[in-house]
């Protein structure tokens, strides 16, 4: 069964709309990442996900119901959409006990999760006076606490430092290997390349893309030929040329074997022939130019 499911979903704060007829699925088994740029609408998709706003038009299902039909709703979807909305008196122990005993999680979980995301040492110090990154941990922690067959996460990695980023990146690789559902925002391309088996990306509330990372990038018109040869104006003269520079040349409308083809047969020799493929970076930027809410 698809996890989430979002049929021509809409919310509109007075005359402003932040999500415009948006429809969307998001399937076990693989991490989801949700891209777009600031005040394209992912957090307000994500609190309608979890019923926190209600939809203005349209309707979200989690595992085929809305989420408030759930009847234990943190074993059927954990989430972490702000770090920092605890009660800073609490210790980290005490946090998640209250968690578990409002939703009838055995008190066991809350070590085993602590454990999990590396701070079962600090459980007894008060969350008030925890960095954003150990703040994120404890997030997670209670997204996991559940042990639910939906994760959503938005911008896990916030705070965390190189060997933060790694762990949260194997984890979520790791619970979609479990047949989970993770569903990810972020706005860090580069995390999202290597985390990523699909995407989902809007822009003023509406959808641009709903693909695979790989569909996604090949979509993109960054990749080119570059092309080296001792005899680069007689290759210049044989080929369609995008761009000339001083040592090669780009080309975007042939591919490698069409080019090797037509230099060899005219007997020229080349240096270097190879396919760059744009980044996931760079897809994006080109995908979403015209949908971003500030520019500079």
């Amino acid at each position: 069964m698809t996890a989430i499911r979002a049929r021509n979903l809409s919310k509109r704060y007075g005359g402003t709309t932040a999500v415009a007829d948006l429809s969307f699925d998001v399937e076990p088994g693989r991490v989801t990442g949700f891209l777009g740029p600031n005040g394209a609408g992912k957090s307000t998709t994500m609190r309608m996900i979890l019923g926190l706003d209600r939809p203005s038009g349209g309707s979200v299902l989690v595992d085929g119901r809305p989420y408030h039909e759930l009847s234990h709703p943190l074993r059927k979807v954990g989430a972490l959409l702000d770090a920092k909305a605890v009660h800073g008196g609490r210790s980290a122990y005490d946090h998640l006990l209250a968690i578990a005993q409002s939703n009838g999680i055995p008190a066991s979980r809350v070590n085993e999760v602590l454990e999990t995301v590396g701070l079962r040492e600090v459980a007894k110090r008060r969350v008030g006076g925890f960095s954003l990154g150990m703040s994120q941990r404890l997030g997670i922690a209670a997204a996991l606490l559940g042990e639910p067959e939906i994760l959503l996460f938005d911008e896990p990695v916030n705070g965390l430092d190189p060997d933060g980023i790694l762990w949260i990146r194997t984890l979520m690789r790791t619970l979609a290997a479990e047949g989970r559902t993770v569903f990810v925002s972020s706005h860090l391309m580069s995390e999202m390349a290597l985390t990523a088996d699909h995407l989902i990306v809007i822009g003023k509330g509406s959808l641009i893309a709903d693909t695979s990372v790989t569909e996604f990038i090949a979509r993109s018109s960054q990749g080119y030929v570059r092309v080296r040869s001792p005899r680069l104006a007689e290759v210049a003269e044989l080929i369609k040329v995008s761009e000339r520079h001083p040592d090669h040349l780009r080309v975007t409308a042939m591919s490698t074997l069409e080019i090797g083809t037509i230099t060899a047969r005219a007997g020229i020799p080349l240096e270097e022939l190879t396919c760059v493929r744009p980044s996931l970076e760079a897809a994006y930027m080109e995908l979403t130019k015209d949908s971003l809410e500030f520019t500079s």
